[in-house]
């Protein structure tokens, strides 16, 4: 475990690189010893292109299952122009990548950019074919089904009373020196022409498994098992919600990251690094914070 880069090192540039995939043949984005994941598929091929070890970062930590559209990543190369072509890397890598997953983009990072210390905010979309309605085959791997019809009202009303600043412990599965305050910027619900319900998503940041969660607690609300002052109650008690209502992953997809403007980058990415340093009381005892690296800002929705 290591502490963050908030700079590349001397001789190195970092570059970030926007991306998506279709995560149903992955194991999520972390690396693991014998499991095709997004970022051990990435840093192999990158790096076989560099010819050099690469280290990939990136903004949202999804688990197996889910998708991404607007997914964001940092990596640090070698400042020599003699050792990859930079306007063509996006075009080399997707030659070579599979067909589940795409580079959009590829820049050199403005200075003070880090690709999840420098995120303000991460936008997630999830998808329900609810009523027991026919999904098609073409769609079945990016849309949930449940049975029961839902009322979206009532959908939209639940999800309201969770915006703001809360501890979303009661929806997130406990991780050491995690935190669990997150600013839920947005919760909200449509229905589309097609039938299907979507949930958007926005916060700061995200607890292990919490939009799903998120989810699975508004259609209790939205079916009419539960009214509407039990969401809130569950979030104000801090009553951890039952594993059974966390939604599959193949429903979910993180579809944008936000950043501020670049003049803003390294300032934002300092504080955010030393917010989760205080948060766990590392600055406080001089403690290095390598758990924190690795532990905090569980994403793995």
């Amino acid at each position: 475990m290591t502490i963050p880069v908030l700079n590349p090192e001397g001789g190195f540039r970092r570059l970030q690189i926007n991306f998506s995939y279709d995560g149903t043949n992955f194991q999520g984005w972390a690396k693991q010893p014998e499991y095709r994941t997004v970022q051990g598929v990435l840093e192999e091929l990158i790096g076989k292109i560099l010819r050099a070890k690469v280290d990939c970062v990136t903004a949202g930590r999804t688990d197996a299952g889910v998708h991404a559209t607007g997914a964001v990543l940092h990596v640090d190369i070698p400042d020599s122009d003699e050792i990859v072509d930079i306007e063509n890397l996006a075009f080399k890598l997707n030659r070579i990548l599979d067909e589940d997953i795409r580079i959009t983009s590829v820049r050199v990072a403005p200075s003070g950019f880090h690709a999840r210390y420098s995120a303000t905010a991460r936008h997630y979309e999830y998808r329900i074919a609810d009523g027991d309605r026919p999904i098609s085959p073409l769609e079945r791997h990016f849309v949930a089904d449940w049975y029961r019809p839902l009322d979206l009202e009532l959908l939209n009303q639940a999800s309201t009373s969770l915006l703001g600043t809360h501890d979303f412990s009661a929806f997130c599965k406990w991780r050491e020196n995690a935190t669990t305050i997150r600013t839920l910027k947005e919760f909200s619900w449509h229905r589309e022409n097609t039938g299907l319900l979507i949930a958007r998503v926005c916060a700061d940041g995200f607890g292990y498994n919490m939009v799903r969660n998120l989810v699975g607690a508004a259609v209790c609300v939205g079916e009419k098992r539960y009214d509407l002052g039990w969401i809130r109650r569950v979030l104000t008690e801090k009553s951890r919600v039952s594993d059974s209502y966390v939604f599959p992953s193949r429903g979910l997809t993180l579809v944008k990251v936000d950043y501020p403007e670049d003049a803003q980058l390294p300032a934002i990415a300092e504080l955010a690094w030393k917010a989760k340093q205080l948060a766990n009381g590392q600055l406080a005892n001089g403690q290095l914070a390598n758990d924190l690296y690795e532990q905090e800002d569980e994403e793995l929705e």
